[in-house]
Parts: C-alpha cells; structure tokens; sequence
C-alpha cells in the first residue's frame, strides 16, 4: 500500500528539477522514472509503470527535468540530461530511497537516460518504456544512428516494453534484456494492463538479480 504523494526539489548542475514521490508503506525496493522528450510524467505508460511497481511494494519516483520544470517543452542536451538524472537519484539513495535496490527507467527519451546512467547509478535493474531505437528516417537525409549501443551498453537486468507499431522499430531481445511487445505505438496508450502486467512480473525479480 502507498502513503502520501511527496513532491520534492531537487538542486542539480542544470536547474531545478521535480521529483513527485510515492512512497510504498513497506518498500522492497524502488523504481525511478524519466519522463519522454517533449512529455511529461503523466504520460499513460508512466502512470501503468508506477501503478505496477506501487502494486509489487516499490516506492516509486517520477522524475521531472529542469527544462520540464521552467516550463519548457524542448529538451536539453543528453549530457545535461545525464547529469541532472544522476544528481536526482544520488540525492534519493541518500534520503527517502536509501537502502533499497534501484530500479530506474523512463519513456523515450528517459529510456535513454536510465541506460547510459545505469552503471553511474548502481541501477539493479532498467526499464525501458517505448524505446526510441531507430528516429524515422527524412526525406533527403541519411538515416540517422541507431541507439542500440545505449542498450547493449546496460549490464543489468532489463526489460523494454515495446508498442508493435512503434515508428521507431523493435529492440530485439538480449542475454539480460527482455522485450514485451503490446498493443499499440510509441505512446503506449492503448493496452495498458498489458504494460501493467508485464511490469509487474519482471520488477520483483529483476531488481533482486544484481
């Protein structure tokens, strides 16, 4: 069962950022999530992932970038993004997380995040929600680098959940990385007991295979 929503803010290199906090009444672990691009942490496939990880007892922390913050739609360079995130979840495994396994992930763009962060954190696991592997190619250009070295790159358990008619492709499964396709595109809105359940499954076990 979760106790009271706690919004807190975070100082980091980069401006403020928000974390919206749910705390379990008896955590087993935790599970830090990154907001998408151009959204924000109530994006629908966010809000299954923490009602899958409040159901399983993990505290949950949705995590709002500065650019968020100051009202901005445009996000900040990667290495930014980086920054902000590791100082977020640094302050969390400090105070109201501390102690328990840590599971961060995101949506989209803080899919990414959580990847390229995961050994800097000690993430005992990763989720990946709508992972934006391949950016749809325009017309005219060269298509654009894949991103799958940021998922090969995580050496702890991860799952990606996937809508199957995602315009930005379908990560393929790994030794340590599960994919679950469900219904839908890169938004994920439309199955989201899929996107519950899948979650739910994989997080207690998952965040206790470091």
């Amino acid at each position: 069962m979760a106790t009271a929503t706690v919004t807190r803010i975070t100082k980091t290199p980069h401006g403020d950022a928000r974390v919206r906090l749910h705390p379990a009444a008896e955590p087993r672990g935790a599970l830090v999530l990154g907001h998408g691009a151009g959204g924000g942490v109530e994006a629908p496939d966010l809000m299954a992932a923490a009602a899958a990880g409040l159901a399983q007892d993990f505290s949950v922390a949705l995590v709002e970038q500065p650019y968020r913050v100051a009202g901005r739609r445009s996000p900040s360079p990667a290495h930014q993004l980086d920054a902000v995130w590791l100082a977020v979840v640094e302050a969390l495994a400090r105070d109201e997380l501390r102690g328990l396994p840590l599971v961060t992930g995101g949506r989209s763009a803080g899919a990414r995040v959580a990847c390229r962060t995961a050994e800097a954190t000690a993430a005992s696991a990763v989720l990946c929600l709508a992972f934006p592997l391949q950016p749809p190619a325009r017309a005219g250009r060269d298509p654009s680098p894949s991103r799958q070295p940021e998922l090969d790159a995580v050496a702890v358990p991860m799952l990606v959940v996937q809508g199957e008619r995602d315009r930005f492709g379908m990560p393929a499964p790994g030794p340590k990385r599960e994919v679950v396709q469900v219904e839908g595109d890169h938004s994920l809105r439309t199955d989201r007991e899929a996107i519950v359940a899948a979650i739910e499954e994989w997080l207690p076990r998952a965040a206790g295979a470091r």
